[in-house]
């Protein structure tokens, strides 16, 4: 492989590092985030998110393209991993709310992927070098979305085993103080009835 090509592939993986990066955000109960990615027209979109803590751990997704046309909406989520077409050039909208929750904040883990469209080259103009040149940019793509997904999958599952981590936690928690309230009342009742039966059987004196 040639300087320039490994010089093309590595730039790709920086740009795939810092395009990949999951996000973590706050959303307050009542609230709404929404964030905004230009797409043009036959883009693949990705969406993954995942709450990570707060109340039910759910939340609200909804996905709107140019034009306000909604895409994707979906209630009390709490995961989900999606992919959506790009129907033309524009901004499109991706909002997590909260309105469900009176009172409990979410904090929510997501990444929005957009893959671009190939733009089509005519055959006439493509020489052998250029064919090579273009198998390279392929594999190069194919490479980078298979990177992208291992590195969400890494992420989703590290979300995932923190979740999971916090509810064990939390039920281990509730365990111990429910055996430590349980050997009190034991105490208590147990000190309660060898009072009961020392007055029982106490001989009174009558004077």
């Amino acid at each position: 492989m040639s300087l320039p090509s490994l010089v093309a592939l590595l730039l790709v993986i920086c740009n795939l590092s810092h395009n990949a990066c999951a996000y973590f955000i706050h959303v307050d109960s009542h609230g709404s985030e929404c964030f905004y990615q230009r797409a043009t027209a036959g883009a693949k979109m990705q969406l993954v998110f995942e709450v990570a803590d707060g109340g039910f751990l759910d939340i609200d997704v909804k996905v709107v393209g140019p034009e306000d046309k909604v895409m994707y909406k979906r209630e009390q989520e709490t995961s989900g991993r999606y992919q959506l077409a790009a129907y033309m050039d524009g901004s499109y909208k991706y909002c997590f709310s909260n309105f469900a929750s009176s009172q409990a904040p979410k904090i929510v883990k997501f990444t929005f992927d957009v893959d671009e469209p190939k733009k089509p080259v005519a055959k006439e103009t493509l020489d052998k070098e250029a064919e090579e040149q273009d198998k390279l940019g392929e594999m190069i793509v194919q490479l980078t979305q298979q990177l992208r997904g291992v590195k969400q999958e890494q992420a989703y599952m590290e979300v995932r085993d923190r979740v999971h981590r916090s509810i064990s936690d939390s039920t281990n928690s509730r365990v111990v103080w429910w055996a430590f309230f349980e050997s009190l009342i034991l105490v208590a009742m147990t000190g309660g009835q060898v009072f009961y039966l020392k007055r029982f059987f106490e001989v009174r004196r009558v004077i």
